[in-house]
């Protein structure tokens, strides 16, 4: 979704994680107001159907857990800066720990429950998942070249 958003060029684009980096939310936030044009802020937000195994009420926690897992990327697009000396694309997010990328997807219900009715499965689509969360890390830093200062 952002990459279409973005393929426009005249859309201000980010996507956040309240819990994983509250400034960075603030930021983009107030960025995707103060631009002069169409604004899409995505964010994360676990809800009762992720099954997150913690409880609700450690959603925060676990937001946290799928940014810094590399399940979830921090990111701002704003095409203002196209062609300034600022970059118009940052990657907010820090370099993934795959360590804990298992742990992520074990603590919700919606990725657990196949585990245990399929394991061989599981192993297989979660390895895949884990894969391609990798991939987009290495897509956005990608656009972090592409959009560099005065790109």
């Amino acid at each position: 979704l952002a990459s279409i958003a973005m393929s426009y060029g005249y859309v201000y684009v980010a996507q956040i994680a309240m819990g994983a980096d509250y400034n960075q939310a603030v930021k983009a936030i107030s960025e995707a107001e103060a631009y002069h044009g169409p604004s899409l802020i995505i964010a994360y937000a676990p809800c009762i159907n992720h099954g997150i195994r913690k409880g609700m009420g450690k959603a925060m926690t676990e937001e946290e857990l799928a940014v810094k897992s590399g399940y979830w990327h921090l990111f701002r697009y704003n095409p203002a800066l196209v062609g300034t000396d600022k970059p118009a694309f940052t990657l907010d997010s820090k370099v993934p720990d795959e360590t804990i990328y298992q742990d992520f997807l074990d603590g919700e219900v919606r990725y657990n429950s196949l585990k245990r009715a399929n394991p061989a499965k599981a192993e297989r689509l979660q390895a895949k998942n884990k894969e391609e969360a990798k991939e987009r890390y290495t897509y956005l830093n990608k656009l972090v070249k592409l959009y560099g200062p005065e790109a």
